[in-house]
């Protein structure tokens, strides 16, 4: 049953941000295959920035902390970290929207605070935003759906939404970095536009919050190293489909 404070808190979610038309985005169309995530754009399959993120991390530290729980502790805590951070984006989605959401799940229960962290002191900065849980795309070699395109301080911004079960350290977080540059090249190429700064949002369930920006030569960088990422993907595409590649009746001559 819902709370006096609940109920309030639900009439009171309006739009706070205001929204810009400055950028019209393509639909997309997201599927999974084999565990890559593709993004149908305009009748092109594109791999997602987190599989290729993914599939070109070093994983040695998540393999450690495996062996070191077990893989069932592992598989639980992973999956709540996954349900707790699909809830609070769903909060952060509507309250930028302006709509309504209640969730009174405990899932739920965790995640709203954590989304009021956010927009307390993490979108204070937004003057508006010009769109929400959109799908970028750079033509012929990536997609993916950023959490929210929009004017931060005055600059023309990718905000990302984390949540985190500990407080991050810098060294920790590269893969964010190079996600952003990932969707401002993509923006910049698409629209014309000339984003200027990446910032990361991170929440704890204790509501521990921070902030990571990028900008300048530094967001250069990241696009850079991200590239290269995207390379190395490529190449480990190219050799699975070499090593599977249907043999031909000459191949036994």
């Amino acid at each position: 049953m819902m709370s006096d404070q609940d109920i309030e808190d639900y009439h009171n979610i309006g739009k706070a941000i205001k929204h810009s038309e400055k950028y019209t985005y393509v639909d997309a169309t997201r599927t999974e295959d084999h565990g890559t995530r593709l993004y149908d754009v305009n009748g092109t399959r594109l791999p997602s920035v987190t599989t290729i993120l993914g599939r070109t991390k070093d994983q040695q530290f998540l393999k450690d902390w495996k062996a070191k729980v077990g893989e069932r502790e592992a598989e639980r805590i992973k999956n709540l970290s996954s349900n707790r951070g699909t809830a609070m984006h769903k909060f952060l989605e509507h309250y930028v929207l302006g709509t309504n959401i209640v969730d009174l799940t405990r899932i739920g229960q965790e995640a709203r605070p954590m989304a009021d962290k956010i927009i307390e002191v993490g979108l204070a900065p937004v003057e508006e935003y010009y769109g929400s849980e959109v799908t970028l795309h750079y033509p012929g070699l990536y997609a993916g759906s950023t959490d929210l395109v929009c004017l931060h301080n005055g600059m023309e911004t990718i905000a990302d939404f984390k949540q985190s079960n500990r407080p991050k350290k810098e060294e920790w977080i590269e893969d964010y970095y190079m996600q952003i540059a990932a969707y401002a090249m993509a923006h910049d190429y698409v629209y014309g536009s000339k984003i200027r700064q990446g910032v990361i949002m991170v929440c704890t369930p204790d509501l521990y919050y921070q902030e990571f920006k990028t900008e300048g030569l530094a967001l250069r960088q990241w696009k850079h190293k991200f590239l290269k990422r995207l390379d190395m993907y490529n190449e480990l595409i190219h050799d699975e489909k070499e090593r599977t590649k249907p043999m031909k009746a000459e191949d036994f001559k």
